[in-house]
């Protein structure tokens, strides 16, 4: 049903259109939901004198205060570029994320206190039926609100919409312990509602420093998914008109905003309007096919040279004996006598570097000859 409500709000609407639409459905249906479950833990909180579900309905509280930033982030990140922004305001998303994450922490410090304060003056908690319903539609309804974000956020890949699902799958965790705790004093007379409060208090901490990690890590630049790094990969082996390519980054100002860069290698016999022709091509393909915006540099190889071909294989022969991570690319012949490459070093032997350096210079100078070395190291995390 929400699916197809959502279908035919966005029909007839461009990609970015859609997105900002889903975003805010999402973020009105999260409020309503949400106003719903604080005043309805609030009305049981009070009656059965309860810090835990107090504690639980103040959780809603900062979910409306979440929906309400969401619905302003996914607003401000659909505003087109400007001259001050001109990749766009997509990246307002993750400042959104990062407030709604302060505001479960700030919840979480509040009732951490709360919570103490009634582990040291316990006081009995009241039980009826009608709070065990109360608290079990609570529950149905934030198992809900999980499989709205989850399918909403997969469908426009927002991370903010992906957080809000976990953070609802939190509060099913909260209130099913909420309802044990209600139940166990009920059924035996211990006291442990402060007890089970503090518990859940650190725990509404813990995801909210844990969603401000992950929002910090997109505002400072993570390392692309995997999957997209692979598919970038697969569409540039795709391309039999190039030898290959290296140094491929991958950035973005947005979900919806993704830049690369890479260098490809082409032969060297090419014409420059010719070699410009094919990465035009490539480049476009990469915008209609996986909407990144690309940019291609060209590294011409002398694929006729038979002394280059020759030296170019001893020196990846000798590279694979030290290590199979080593990788180079940009090969120069200068001067007849100096050889001059890009060097990629895995992570893990960076601390060896100039060691390796000097191995591998005694190792070029048995094998191939009485060449300099005129190398630079190039350290690239993303292939």
């Amino acid at each position: 049903m929400l699916e197809r409500l959502v279908e035919k709000l966005i029909k007839n609407k461009n990609k970015e259109e859609q997105r900002t639409k889903v975003g805010q459905i999402a973020g009105i249906f999260g409020l309503i939901s949400n106003i719903v479950l604080f005043f309805g833990k609030l009305f049981v909180g009070f009656i059965a004198s309860s810090v835990a579900i107090l504690a639980d309905a103040v959780n809603s509280l900062s979910d409306m205060v979440s929906s309400i930033l969401t619905l302003i982030g996914f607003k401000v990140a659909a505003k087109p570029a400007d001259r001050k922004h001109p990749y766009g305001h997509e990246r307002f998303e993750y400042i959104s994320g990062l407030a709604v994450s302060f505001v479960i922490i700030l919840v979480g410090l509040q009732f951490l206190q709360s919570s103490f304060n009634k582990i040291l003056e316990p006081e009995s908690t009241t039980f009826s039926f009608g709070i065990f319903v109360v608290l079990l539609a609570s529950i149905f309804i934030k198992i809900w609100q999980i499989s709205m974000y989850k399918r909403l956020g997969q469908k426009i890949d927002s991370q903010t919409l992906q957080a809000s699902g976990k953070d609802s799958l939190n509060d099913v965790f909260t209130t099913v312990t909420v309802v044990l705790s209600v139940l166990i004093e009920y059924l035996t007379g211990w006291q442990i509602d402060g007890v089970i409060g503090f518990i859940l208090a650190l725990y509404i901490i813990y995801t909210g420093v844990r969603m401000i990690k992950d929002f910090i890590d997109e505002l400072l630049g993570s390392r692309p998914s995997d999957q997209q790094i692979q598919m970038m990969e697969a569409k540039l082996a795709s391309y039999p008109l190039i030898l290959g390519y290296h140094d491929l980054l991958i950035h973005n100002y947005g979900p919806q905003s993704k830049f690369a860069s890479v260098h490809v290698e082409i032969d060297a016999s090419w014409s420059l309007s010719y070699a410009h022709q094919v990465i035009d091509m490539i480049e476009k393909d990469f915008q209609k096919n996986l909407e990144v915006e690309l940019v291609c540099h060209l590294d011409p190889v002398a694929i006729h040279d038979t002394q280059f071909l020759k030296i170019n294989k001893e020196l990846m022969n000798i590279l694979a004996e030290f290590n199979e991570g080593l990788k180079m690319h940009d090969l120069r012949i200068k001067d007849h006598n100096v050889l001059q490459f890009d060097l990629v070093i895995p992570e893990e032997i960076m601390e060896n570097e100039q060691q390796l350096l000097a191995e591998i210079r005694q190792e070029v100078s048995k094998r191939i000859g009485n060449y300099q070395l005129d190398v630079r190291l190039d350290h690239n995390y993303l292939l």
